[in-house]
């Protein structure tokens, strides 16, 4: 029997139709793994989206910058493979050969208070970020019997969360998304942490 964590990746990645799945504790932080794996050298994010992404930027070190770009329900982070899908919630709408970041956030359609996931059908970029979301080990090997080689960052999802996951998903799986916008957000380049 597979754990609850997996049972939850793999019913999102079916239902994107994606090949990977990879649980974290929020979208946030499934963006931060897929920047720190493919570390572009700069990046570009519009300037109405919410202030984490932006943020987390600013955390890493990478050069930045706002674009004035209208968005629905997904948006791309310039110069990378990265999608932001926190609020997108369609069937079989997986973006192949990119990173696709949800949120299930108490917001969203899918809400689980917290949690997010990176769709993938990357084997080997999935099996990273499965290793950084799980502080650098594989999380069916209890970690003092792994020789742990990566850093990690302890954002992975909980049990708990997933189990949530799995029981809300069928209550939500064919009922109609809202649909977002850039309009659902402020101009964050007018605020006073972002300017430089």
């Amino acid at each position: 029997m597979i754990d609850k964590v997996t049972a939850f990746e793999n019913a999102i990645a079916e239902f994107y139709g994606a090949p990977y799945a990879v649980a974290t504790d929020c979208c946030t932080h499934a963006i931060e793994l897929c920047l720190r794996l493919i570390n572009p050298s700069s990046v570009a994010c519009p300037k109405k989206t919410y202030v984490s992404v932006p943020m987390t930027f600013e955390k890493l070190g990478i050069a930045w910058e706002f674009v004035d770009t209208p968005w629905r329900d997904y948006y791309y982070i310039t110069n990378t493979n990265i999608v932001d899908y926190a609020v997108h919630w369609k069937a079989n709408s997986f973006q192949k050969g990119h990173f696709n970041c949800l949120s299930f956030q108490f917001k969203k359609h899918l809400n689980l208070g917290r949690g997010g996931m990176i769709l993938t059908d990357d084997r080997e970029a999935a099996i990273k970020l499965k290793k950084m979301s799980y502080d650098g080990r594989l999380p069916d090997i209890p970690w003092a019997q792994q020789n742990i080689e990566m850093m990690g960052y302890h954002y992975y999802m909980t049990p708990e969360t997933a189990e949530l996951g799995l029981t809300k998903l069928e209550q939500v799986r064919n009922s109609p998304p809202r649909v977002w916008s850039d309009q659902d957000y402020p101009d964050l380049s007018t605020m006073k942490v972002f300017k430089k």
